[in-house]
């Protein structure tokens, strides 16, 4: 019977786990792993729809992020099954008949039964030997100790390591083979040493990443604690003030749902008004229509002629008024939408609340530091807002409008983004395209854009697997980068829009593009899906956390903006701001929208930064 060790150099072992194989599965460039490693590989990879091999890092599809509809490796699964049913005998019996074997020395590479364990302990050279059970390294608990032995000469120990080929050889190889094509060698040892330095490293890295993480747990811990005590206390004081004021409150409840009643029979009657008077239009265009037509049954003349002149005449008249369109009938509904119920309750005084109709209210107002010279804004990675400056800075701003910091101060910058691990991209002067560490330390890293007069500005956005996107006005096409720079991987062509503004979604390929005067969202392939736009108004969009849609139509002659929310797929939701009054810009039309981490909207202006209530 063969010993462990000769079976495992029939390649039954996973690379990644180092035991036998379990349920293995094939990836599309041919190399096999255990379900679970790879399902362990795919969950560090957040957002792919791709899985990277381990060893030669070629990519196999993966979109349904289900490792287990890969197809599994038929032949490898059962030759791990044979070997795992198989029961081993001792190899050091010289007994004809030979015993199961029962343990297994990584030293010596030898089955033992219990017998012969017993003998090999007692020797005292064999005392430092590593003696392991049989059931555990079948079961994957213990990977078996592999031996430095050279490949082509098996008898040899594999003294060096060569780092081009990755493989152990002997000092004959190194010299007459390695050595003569130019390759660096290393001694085994000092290569595992390293080896293991590194993987000790990596450990200590990880512990101290884990021991922040831990402590950030606990701390959503403690304040998911106080949280809930503190809500718990709330409701306490609204049931006990409840309870305490509940007959007097109940008069004011009463008076309130009146005055709702009275709104209702209002509101119920204007609409029953237009009804009636658009039903009797109806009726009205149905007889004449059927009037007007006798004169089809026969020739008409004299009287008959006169009166279907006459009825003719009327008809014109009535159709060539002005009938009211869709959008001011449903104006009632848009003026009770703007009435909200706002709890009032204080000691002594016996008041519920009070129905109120609905106007925008802003959090902040700020006055940006550099005048007439933003040019972007983008949502930071530690929750702030990004506003970025053509005469030089990036500010970053709180929610509660307060700027917090002041970097790339000498920089211009015409677009900004970040990627997932909190790298900052700017687009300067001449499109030339930035990369900077968290800390703003600037990477060496080129990309070949277009330059700026070929190509002119346009807009500029990073998607959810930290592709770059930057846009051209002049030739209306999209560049697509990778974080490492280069040439673009692909480029999408807009025939029919140009680029101002694009923008990413956080759970799909999909694209948003700001045009002139409406928002264009595309497929991952650049083909266009949908256009909203408005009549007289012009378009700032932007994605929210949820991938819905919010759009700000502005009025610039008249400084009125107007902030609405859709779905990815445009279709209104709903009014989230309602005809604001800003300040107007005294030169450049040209603003941007984007929503914080905390549900707080930015409309940034070239002059200034407003704050809307998180909604």
């Amino acid at each position: 019977m063969a010993t462990l060790h000769q079976i495992s150099s029939q390649n039954i072992e996973c690379p990644i786990c180092l035991t036998f194989f379990n349920q293995p599965k094939l990836l599309a460039c041919s190399h096999t792993f255990c379900k679970d490693c790879l399902q362990r590989i795919f969950q560090t990879q957040p957002r792919q729809q791709t899985i990277t091999c381990p060893v030669c890092r070629k990519k196999t599809p993966l979109p349904s992020g289900d490792v287990s509809k890969l197809q599994t490796n038929v032949p490898l699964s059962s030759l791990v099954d044979e070997v795992k049913t198989k029961s081993p005998t001792c190899s050091v019996c010289e007994m004809d008949e030979k015993l199961p074997a029962v343990f297994y020395c990584q030293d010596c590479e030898k089955n033992m039964c219990k017998s012969c364990e017993k003998t090999h302990c007692i020797w005292k050279p064999f005392s430092t030997h590593s003696i392991v059970a049989i059931s555990e390294v079948i079961s994957g608990k213990v990977p078996l100790r592999k031996r430095r032995n050279c490949k082509k000469h098996p008898n040899d120990d594999g003294n060096c390591f060569c780092t081009g080929c990755r493989e152990y050889i002997c000092c004959t190889c190194g010299v007459l083979e390695h050595l003569q094509k130019g390759h660096r060698l290393e001694e085994a040892a000092i290569h595992e040493e390293k080896l293991i330095q590194n993987i000790k490293e990596l450990r200590e890295r990880v512990k101290s990443k884990k021991a922040t993480v831990e402590n950030h747990v606990e701390v959503i811990k403690t304040q998911r604690n106080e949280i809930t005590n503190m809500l718990r206390k709330l409701n306490d004081d609204i049931d006990k003030t409840y309870k305490e004021y509940m007959q007097l409150l109940s008069d004011r409840r009463e008076a309130l749902k009146c005055q709702v009643k009275r709104w209702s029979v209002k509101f119920k009657t204007e609409l029953q008004i237009m009804e009636d008077e658009n039903r009797r239009k109806i009726s009205y265009m149905n007889a004449m229509e059927e009037l007007v037509t006798n004169g089809m049954k026969v020739p008409l003349e004299k009287d008959a002629l006169f009166a279907h002149d006459t009825l003719c005449e009327n008809l014109k008249i009535f159709l060539g008024r002005d009938i009211p369109d869709g959008q001011s009938q449903g104006g009632v509904a848009e003026r009770v939408q703007k009435i909200s119920f706002r709890k009032h309750v204080k000691v002594n005084e016996l008041r519920l609340g009070e129905l109120k109709v609905y106007t925008p209210s802003v959090k902040a107002d700020v006055e940006l530091r550099r005048k007439d010279s933003m040019n972007c804004v983008t949502r930071a990675p530690d929750g702030k807002m990004a506003v970025g400056s053509s005469s030089g800075g990036m500010h970053l701003y709180s929610r509660n409008g307060e700027l917090q910091q002041t970097v790339l101060k000498d920089v211009a910058i015409i677009e900004s983004g970040f990627l997932s691990d909190g790298r900052g991209v700017v687009r300067g002067r001449k499109n030339k395209i930035i990369l900077y560490t968290s800390k703003w330390k600037k990477l060496d890293v080129t990309f070949e854009t277009i330059s700026y007069d070929e190509g002119g500005y346009g807009g500029f956005t990073v998607d959810r697997d930290d592709n770059i996107y930057v846009g051209y006005r002049k030739p209306k096409k999209i560049q697509v980068f990778t974080p490492q720079g280069g040439k673009a991987i692909r480029e999408i062509m807009c025939d029919s829009y140009s680029p101002q503004q694009i923008i990413s979604f956080r759970t799909s390929w999909k694209l948003m593009i700001k045009n002139p005067s409406a928002v264009v969202c595309l497929d991952g392939k650049g083909k266009m899906e949908n256009v909203l736009k408005k009549e007289g108004m012009a378009a700032w969009p932007a994605v929210c956390r949820d991938d819905s849609v919010i759009v700000a139509w502005v009025k610039h002659g008249e400084g009125l903006v107007s902030i609405d929310r859709y779905t990815r797929d445009l279709e209104h939701v709903r009014n989230v701001v309602t005809t604001f009054k800003i300040t107007k810009p005294k030169e450049r039309n040209w603003y941007y929208l984007q929503e914080f981490e905390s549900g707080e909207i930015a409309f940034c202006t070239p002059d200034r930064l407003y704050i809307f209530h998180a909604t």
